[in-house]
């Protein structure tokens, strides 16, 4: 069974004609006439905060505002998928601002309702959290009341809102487009001259070919070295922001806004994150390993993520669809049905070009619109497993848009990772499986590559930022040079010995958007490590895949503690961590053992 492939860029028909529909200004009018009639409406009541009753109705419509109208609605969506396309486009990002600027004046204004619902008495809250009619708004009023505690006065609030934009977004997306702007002449996979994007240049760095990659790291250590100063005037200013932010909400610790926004306690991201850090000892003998294979002493930073072995072969979009779709087939219906609509109704954005922001992302969009999702795809076996991972995003957004009100859309970022990670794991079975022993090794190392970045790079980065933010704290401004040591330190601490902090490598954090979100990074470990604690349960029992469906479907309906007790996951047991891990190492010693079997070391 395959998947016919209609077209490769966005159809964006769903929203709007074009960048000009006559629609967009009657979609503009109607989002701002609906955002006030509800905010006329409850403006100055009192009764939905004493009363059940008139606190369902309350939350019901506020429900239907955040389904259809919510941050500038479809036509916000619509130019953000737009800008991602096309940064360097003014004529897209004036009218992306515009509406921008609605969605944030619409939201100081509709503000007072969630800051009233959460200073209701503790006495009310409790009767509230008990009622049958507000049953299914339970955790949401819940996290309304625990966030309450940080939050400022109505009007404090609307200038944080205000100062949003200038104090944060326009640094970030500053320096992005500096980078998306960015072309060279470099060597690409056919060994040919030509001008490049960016993001082409950044794969090209990874290339097998030697030659290949160091002209490509050349020209990416020169972007990075031609816009460090611009990178650092941008983080010192995003850093002292989130001070700001910080000392006025009263939080802490530098992170401990992430955490509550992630629905779980400090103790939980610090038990994932120091598990990984004790057990650094697998990353560095990967990198042994790697460096063992490939055939040198000793690899230089940016070889770090060269694939191992016969992986010349070429995947065209085409393959990768069905790969990824006879996966998700075989485990459940639903899944491969989903991901089929993803492609049949151009919600894939597939190739680099120049303008499109690198890496890839999924736009969950509200829970009215459908999702979006972007790639570079280059037809690397890496591409492969990319589109599975966003595709993942795609189908817990689809299944949560299915069971759940758009006040639980969404979910804990700490829960983001586990459905891209799962349908990543399907993908590599249904690859390995159909391989001889020759050519397994390659996936099989192309596979742990990943999980070491995602369990241990991404522990580093997260002790990384952490130290950031707090030197600045202490220091009030941080060099360049000063960022750039401190990431080669960390680095160095899951790279161990085997692999060379060369040229260069001290600006390399200047591209990795992570960081602008604020400790995010520890987010994939949690995912990598649940994701592949439910792929061994549906290993063991195939009908397990109905508890899965519901776990990527609960959104944020409940803690993802509650989530997972359900299922007899404690995310508050250091073992649970370290089991996961195990798994990592396993699959490192077969690795290992193939490669002596083989005559690779």
């Amino acid at each position: 069974m395959s998947i016919k492939i209609k077209q490769t860029v966005w159809n964006l028909k769903p929203f709007f004609k074009n960048d000009n529909d006559p629609e967009m200004a009657r979609m503009q009018r109607s989002v701002k006439r609906e955002s006030y009639k509800f905010i006329d409406k409850w403006r100055e009541r009192k009764d939905y905060l004493v009363n059940s009753e008139v606190l369902k109705e309350a939350l019901d419509e506020y429900e239907v505002w955040r389904r259809y109208f919510y941050a500038g609605g479809r036509e916000k969506i619509y130019f953000q998928l737009r800008t991602y396309q096309n940064h360097n486009n003014p004529k897209l990002k004036e009218k992306y601002n515009k509406i921008k600027n609605l969605s944030i004046e619409i939201a100081n204004d509709i503000q007072f309702f969630l800051l009233n619902i959460g200073r209701i008495n503790e006495e009310s809250q409790k009767k509230f959290l008990e009622s049958d009619s507000l049953k299914e708004y339970k955790h949401f009023l819940e996290k309304t009341f625990t966030e309450a505690r940080y939050l400022l006065t109505e009007p404090e609030e609307k200038i944080m809102n205000l100062k949003l934009v200038p104090a944060y977004s326009n640094w970030v997306n500053m320096t992005e487009g500096f980078l998306v702007r960015e072309e060279r002449v470099v060597l690409g996979f056919d060994g040919k001259k030509a001008k490049k994007s960016f993001s082409e240049i950044l794969n090209l760095s990874s290339s097998r070919k030697k030659r290949v990659r160091d002209i490509a790291t050349l020209a990416v250590n020169d972007i990075f070295k031609k816009h460090a100063d611009v990178a650092e005037a941008e983080m010192n200013s995003i850093m002292a922001d989130k001070k700001i932010n910080d000392e006025l909400r009263g939080f802490f610790r530098p992170d401990s806004s992430m955490h509550l926004d992630d629905d779980i306690t400090s103790d939980i991201a610090d038990f994932l994150v120091n598990t990984a850090i004790e057990r650094f000892g697998i990353s560095r003998r990967y990198y042994r390993l790697k460096a063992k294979m490939l055939g040198v002493k000793k690899l230089k930073y940016y070889e770090r993520s060269v694939e191992y072995g016969n992986l010349d072969k070429k995947y065209s979009y085409f393959e990768a669809v069905n790969i990824i779709f006879n996966a998700f087939n075989k485990t459940d219906k639903e899944f491969a049905d989903i991901f089929r609509k993803f492609i049949e109704n151009g919600q894939i954005d597939v190739f680099p070009k120049k303008g499109k922001n690198s890496g890839g992302i999924c736009f969950k969009n509200l829970i009215s619109q459908p999702t979006y999702i972007s790639i570079n795809f280059a037809g690397r076996l890496r591409d492969v497993f990319a589109l599975a991972h966003e595709c993942g995003h795609g189908i817990s957004d689809e299944l949560m848009r299915k069971n759940l009100n758009s006040l639980n859309f969404g979910g804990s970022r700490f829960t983001a990772e586990i459905a891209s990670k799962f349908a990543e794991e399907l993908v590599f079975h249904e690859m390995i499986n159909k391989e001889n022993q020759e050519s397994r090794l390659p996936i099989m190392m192309v596979k742990l590559n990943d999980e070491i970045v995602s369990i241990f790079m991404m522990s580093a980065f997260n002790k990384f930022e952490c130290e950031m933010h707090q030197s600045f704290r202490q220091k009030g401004y941080l060099s360049k040079e000063e960022i750039g040591q401190l990431w080669k330190k960390h680095m160095a601490s899951f790279l161990g010995d085997a692999v060379l902090q060369t040229e260069g490598a001290e600006n390399w954090w200047i591209h990795i958007r992570s960081f602008r979100i604020f400790f995010y990074n520890y987010q994939y470990s949690s995912g990598v490590l649940i994701a592949k604690a439910l792929y061994n349960y549906y290993r063991e029992k195939p009908m397990f895949i109905e508890k899965i469906r519901e776990i990527l479907s609960a959104g944020s309906s409940d803690s993802p503690k509650n989530i997972f007790m359900k299922i007899g996951i404690n995310i508050e047991d250091n073992d649970f961590w370290n089991k996961g891990i195990d798994r990592v190492e396993c699959l490192l010693d077969e690795t290992e053992k193939l490669a002596k079997k083989l005559g690779k070391i």
